[in-house]
């Protein structure tokens, strides 16, 4: 038996949702921290800044998707994150639906937006990871 498949406006919605949680990671992970270092006077280039931000959410996400498919977002308008064989996800496939997740949202939403023609209505990273979106129990 497969998993149902949550409708485009739902897992949008996760999105947005996400994109609060998100704030609220950097704020804590990222900011304070700055602001500390600076407070000693050590400054820390942009390049190192962008490094540990991409890492400070691959770890969230990562972490996530591997300890139960679901970050809190996705609990709350209750979706899942599985293989395409409906099987937890392997570590790296979660990294590499990770990394393929930004240029899918950074490149003007393409991967989003692919989501409009996908068969089942998948992000562009989802298939590129073989992972899919599901409807929780």
């Amino acid at each position: 038996m497969t998993a149902a498949l949550p409708g485009l406006r739902r897992r949008l919605a996760s999105m947005l949702y996400e994109g609060l949680v998100v704030f609220s990671i950097l704020l804590i992970g990222f900011l304070l921290p700055q602001i500390v270092l600076s407070g000693f006077g050590w400054i820390v280039g942009a390049k190192a800044l962008w490094l540990h931000v991409f890492l400070l959410l691959m770890a969230y996400f990562v972490w996530c998707w591997l300890n139960g498919g679901q970050t809190l977002p996705m609990k709350t308008w209750k979706l899942r994150l599985v293989a395409e064989n409906g099987r937890p996800l392997r570590p790296l496939q979660a990294v590499l639906r990770y990394l393929a997740a930004w240029p899918s949202i950074l490149f003007f939403g393409i991967g989003i937006l692919w989501a409009l023609v996908d068969k089942d209505q998948q992000f562009l990273h989802d298939r590129i990871a073989g992972t899919k979106v599901t409807a929780a129990g």
